[in-house]
This record gives structure tokens, sequence and C-alpha cells, in this order.
């Protein structure tokens, strides 16, 4: 119940059927004062009483309750009285302000209307930034569909850097070729306790040194990852910028580079081609033959296998809630999408194998499955990440016709997805309705995701979003001494 609202309405009826506080008090044997307090909205209800006011005052519980103001008066009061407790507010200093029975209705008019004119302009201004970021996102999702994921003139770097280092043309690229490629392109490893919490890395360009975790925080399979995609901005030639889009591309091409030099191209296509010819193409094979996560081993397939096997492929990591926190497509696979037609940040429907996964019998078995959708049947496999909290799960799909190619194509799990449709799983089933819509009250719990990590609202850009450079200086400012 909104104490505020209440309590006008309880004071519109009192007053509707011509009672004072005092004999309102009398038939229902409480103090005055407190159902003053209660009227303006200083203390609840108890839902006990609630039905002895509304006998008193000739009106039902659903007339008190009802969230709507009673009189215009009573919203305008109500406005000016709430918009006082905005931080926005409070900022300004301001003595209190509280509504008399002499203060005009055009006052309070102006005071609510001025309050959501600020409110409105800030939250103009807070869309327009994160608009500018979401139709980033989505061109550069587009830039990669149209090249089906595939970027040859990066492919061409990462084989110059494993050329350099004598990789052996099969297998895991190995710590010593990692260091030494570093050394080719003038940087040192440096594994360090105190590296800023917010930061993956942190290259000292003037001494030539890229900083890292140490090993208890830093795996060896993920340091390697690490140090390549810091390599990737200066080996590509990056350059510093203040636009989203080319921080976005940056990203794209550094962690591509990575994947291109821990996966070879040439190595991996061999693999998939037997693979393809055999049937039997599986993420798993790629994470265990190069020593990669299987997250990089699902980017490699969908580099690589539109390319030179003419197989079209999706990818998702999502959450245990199904919130989308990176996705490509080349397959028509129906993802929801933003009115901007981007995917992260979108909920997965419930009938999906990235979904059902965190619910089979063993989670952190693969899972296997095809979907039939109203664009077609598809069939994927999840993977879930258990070093996670909350778990992640790594999908990657292709059409039903291409599902042959690959290994678990012949599980017998099968779902129907009628999403968009509200009725396929955005809604309680209405016998749950009945039972629960009255009587049920969650309580949501705090959550982040993809979205979390874009500036935020009425901050200017920041080419590095995310990192605490005040840690950051500070802690090269302790290395260089």
């Amino acid at each position: 119940m909104d104490a505020l609202l209440l309590g006008r309405r309880i004071r519109f009826y009192r007053k509707e059927a011509g009672l004072t506080l005092d004999e309102l008090s009398a038939r229902v044997d409480r103090p005055t004062s407190y159902l003053s307090q209660l009227e303006n909205g200083h203390v609840e209800a108890r839902v006990g009483l609630l039905g002895e006011l509304a006998d008193s005052l000739g009106c039902t519980t659903t007339d008190l309750l009802i969230d709507d103001s009673p009189t215009r008066r009573d919203e305008l009061e109500i406005s000016v009285l709430r918009a006082q407790s905005d931080p926005r507010y409070l900022e300004l200093g301001l003595a209190e302000f509280r509504p008399t029975a002499k203060t005009s209705d055009s006052a309070l008019e102006h005071i609510s209307g001025l309050y959501k004119a600020l409110v409105g302009a800030e939250d103009r201004a807070g869309h327009r930034d994160g608009d500018d970021q979401r139709r980033a996102n989505v061109q550069m999702r587009a830039e990669m569909r149209n090249r089906n994921n595939y970027f040859a003139e990066i492919e061409e770097v990462a084989s110059s850097l494993l050329t350099a280092v004598d990789y052996p043309g099969r297998g895991p690229v190995s710590e010593r070729m990692l260091v030494q490629m570093a050394d080719n392109c003038g940087f040192t490893i440096d594994r360090v306790r105190d590296l800023p919490s917010s930061a993956r890395s942190v290259a000292d360009q003037r001494n030539r040194v890229i900083y890292i975790p140490q090993r208890n925080d830093l795996t060896t399979r993920s340091a390697r990852s690490v140090v390549l995609q810091t390599l990737g901005h200066f080996v590509l030639g990056h350059r510093d910028t203040d636009d989203f889009l080319d921080y976005v591309r940056q990203r794209v091409e550094s962690n591509y580079l990575a994947a291109a030099v821990l996966a070879p191209e040439a190595a991996t296509v061999q693999h998939l081609r037997e693979a393809k010819e055999q049937k039997d193409i599986s993420v798993e094979d790629i994470k265990e033959l190069f020593y990669i996560s299987y997250e990089m081993a699902g980017h490699r397939l969908t580099n690589l296998a539109t390319e030179h096997l003419d197989i079209t492929l999706h990818f998702l990591r999502s959450d245990n809630e199904g919130v989308v926190w990176k996705a490509y497509e080349n397959n028509d696979v129906p993802l929801p999408t933003d009115p901007f037609g981007g995917f992260e940040g979108q909920r997965l429907c419930r009938e999906w194998g990235t979904r059902q996964a965190f619910h089979s019998e063993d989670a952190f078995a693969l899972h296997y499955q095809y979907t039939d959708t109203a664009d077609g049947e598809f069939w994927c496999v999840t993977y879930v990440e258990a070093d996670r909290s909350p778990p992640h799960a790594i999908t990657v799909g292709t059409d039903a016709r291409q599902a042959r190619y690959f290994r678990g194509s012949e599980t017998s799990r099968r779902t129907t997805s009628t999403c968009p449709d509200p009725g396929c799983c955005r809604e309680p089933h209405p016998s749950q309705r009945q039972r629960w819509s009255t009587v049920a009250w969650p309580s949501s719990r705090d959550r982040s995701h993809i979205v979390s990590g874009l500036p935020a609202a009425r901050e200017p850009f920041s080419r590095f979003p995310g990192v605490d450079l005040v840690e950051v200086y500070g802690f090269l400012d302790r290395r260089s001494e």
C-alpha cells in the first residue's frame, strides 16, 4: 500500500461522508492523532483497520486501495511531496515545502511541472547516450554478419605472429611462444599482485611492459588470451578514440586476433574439415585441441565455419535468467531484439536450449537440443560454465538441416517456442494467476548485466569504459618508481 496515496483517499471519503476526524475516531475506536497521521501518509494502516474505515466511510476497501489520486488537487500535492525526496531535488539545497490549504493550485502546478521538466530533460539526455551506444553495438553486429564474422586481414596478422615464433602448425600455443611474440612487439610481460581490480591488464607504453594478474587470480589459459588481446591493440594499429563505435570495433578486433593466434586458422580449418567429413564437429574438441576456453572455441567456430565449410551458425552467452550478454548469428535464428535491433540485455525464450540446460539432470554436461520456432527448426549445444557466479551458458547452434554435421545431432530433446507470443513463456498460466495474483508479493533482487558496462547517463564517453583510471594511474606510478 502507498501510505501517502491511501491517506488521501481516506481523507477524500471522510469528507464525502461529512465526518470530522473526531467523529471517525469514535467510529473506528482509534485516536484522532493517529488518524491524522494516517491521512498525511506518516503511518501505515493495518489490513484489519481498512475494513473498519471502509464501513464507517460508506465505501469499500477496494475504493481505498485504488492506485489513483481522488482529486487533481491531491495528485498535485502528492507530486510535490514526492519530488522533494528525489536526490536531484535534494541537491538544490532548498528548504522543505509542505503544501497547505492556502497554497494555490496554480503554485502546485508550477512546482510539479518544473520538477517533471527537470527529470524529463535528464532522462532524455541519458537515453540519447544509451541509444547511441546501442546503435553502435547493432552496427558492429551488422558488419560482423555481412562478413560472416571472418576477418581475413586479422587472420594474416595472426599468421605472421605465429610464423615468427616457429609455431609447429598444430596444438596449443606455448607460453614460451607467447613471451616471444610480446618480445617481438617490444613488450615484456609482468605478473603483479596489485593490478587494479577494474582492469584485466595494463600496458605501460613508455616502459613497454604489459602487466597482468598473478596466477592465483588469472589462470595460464586466461592469461594467454589477456596478453594477446592487449598486444592486439598495438599490432593492429589501434589509436585512442572518443567514439563508442570505434571502441567496440577495437575490442572485437583485438579479441579476434587473440583467438586467431591461439586457434590458428590453418590448423583449425583442417580439423573442422575432417570433423565435417565424419559428421562430428564439436566445440569441445576445438577447446581441448588448442587449450582455450569453450567461449573462445565457440567464437572461433563462428569465424571459420561459414567461410571455409559453408555452415551458418549462431552464438550466445547468457546468464542463468536467460539475459543475453553476447550474441552473433548469420542463420536467421529468431533472437529477441530491443527497439534498435540489439540482442544484449534481452531475455531468451525459456524453451531454448541455452535456458533448458540449467534445468537438466546434469546442468554441467553438454546439453544438445532441437527447438522448433516460427522461423524454422534449430539445433544447438549449450555449455554451462561452472566457475561463474551466477553461472553463464555458452550456446552454439545451427539450423536443423545443417545439424547433421555436428556431434550431438542425434539428440531426442525437442521443444517448441512460440515467442514473442506472451503465452509461450512470458506470462503465468491462467490457473496460476488465479491462485497467486492477489497474494504473491515477490521482491526483486539487485542485478547487473552487460548494459552496466556502458558509461552512465550524463557522463562523457570514456575510452576505457568500466575502468577506474584513478586506480590505474596510481598503479602505474607505483610500478614506475
